[in-house]
């Protein structure tokens, strides 16, 4: 039972929230002790500037620059951590970090607005080490139009600069993530890109009809292309306002399967992501077993198990 979580918020948490730990003691729900627990393989971290807090600053431009101080964060955390964690560029890397007793670190940028029209700030996230990039947040960007509860501006795609970065994208094997994106965003990307698209956070919309979750054609589309979903530990994605259940969970996975068969399912938790939730059943990586047990008595295999868990995730990291 080895984990990959293709989406946390740790990096945030302990940056520009708590302003305090790290990745071996902090007050969130992702920490070394709590992933050595779960059987972690492979973290996905989040470089995630929340943009109004940098409105009267130059915004993305101030964001782009928080980045980088992420990124520095991480490589410091896996100088002091290197005996347990271990940068993860590629998935021969992951494997060779397993057989080591470590825990692969990958690096994701979570909103492309921080580009800000410059194709050079990809190359150089690339080349600084982040592997995925999620496309949108919850507002309009340069690459093209968030999710929104308005089904006119749902229909808002890619823009021209947009179509160009998820292009490059696929040049650099970067994955290219549509958790966040309208249905048009979502569309175009899996219509123009190169390389491997995900849904790293995010449920479906047939059970829980949020606009951040996904419709089933989406689903199936993204599954046809060899894509995968990362089951969201939200509650209001899942289904309940200020709850998270294992209950919820469950109906998520199983329904990613019935829709686009085994290889779809994957976890990208959001843990550190969010709050407001009164209860949760897994409100740390640690308790991912309760997760794992429910899904076994819904009747799915080892095999099935072990997909959802690492096995797809892995499939569509370069």
């Amino acid at each position: 039972m080895k984990l990959i979580d293709m989406h946390c918020d740790t990096l945030w948490k302990v940056m520009d929230l708590d302003r305090q730990g790290d990745f071996m003691e902090n007050q969130g729900s992702i920490s070394i002790p709590g992933m050595q627990k779960a059987g972690t393989m492979a973290q996905f971290f989040a470089c995630f500037t929340h943009l109004e807090d940098y409105q009267a600053k130059g915004a993305y431009d101030k964001g782009y620059a928080r980045i980088q101080e992420m990124i520095r964060f991480l490589d410091e955390q896996v100088e002091t951590y290197g005996d347990v964690l271990a940068h993860g560029y590629s998935r021969r890397e992951i494997l060779e970090n397993k057989e080591k007793g470590k825990i692969s670190a990958v690096l994701t940028v979570e909103d492309g607005g921080v580009l800000n029209g410059d194709m050079d700030r990809l190359d150089t996230l690339y080349h600084s080490g982040v592997r995925l990039m999620t496309l949108m947040w919850n507002h309009e960007n340069c690459l093209g139009h968030p999710n929104s509860p308005k089904a006119s501006d749902m229909w808002q795609g890619l823009k021209p600069f947009g179509r160009q970065v998820v292009e490059r994208m696929g040049e650099l094997r970067m994955i290219v993530d549509i958790s966040h994106a309208s249905d048009g965003t979502a569309r175009d990307a899996l219509e123009c890109a190169r390389g491997p698209v995900v849904a790293s956070h995010s449920n479906c919309r047939a059970l829980c009809p949020h606009p951040r979750n996904l419709t089933d054609e989406m689903l199936r589309v993204l599954a046809n292309q060899g894509g995968v979903a990362g089951l969201n530990f939200y509650g209001p994605f899942l289904g309940s306002k200020t709850e998270s259940r294992v209950q919820e969970m469950v109906q998520h996975v199983l329904h990613m399967i019935d829709v686009g068969g085994s290889s779809l399912p994957a976890i990208g938790t959001d843990l550190d992501g969010f709050d407001g939730m009164e209860a949760m059943d897994i409100p740390d990586v640690s308790g991912m077993e309760r997760l794992w047990d429910a899904l076994k008595k819904k009747g799915l295999s080892e095999r099935q198990l072990d997909k959802i868990w690492s096995g797809n995730a892995l499939r569509v990291i370069p």
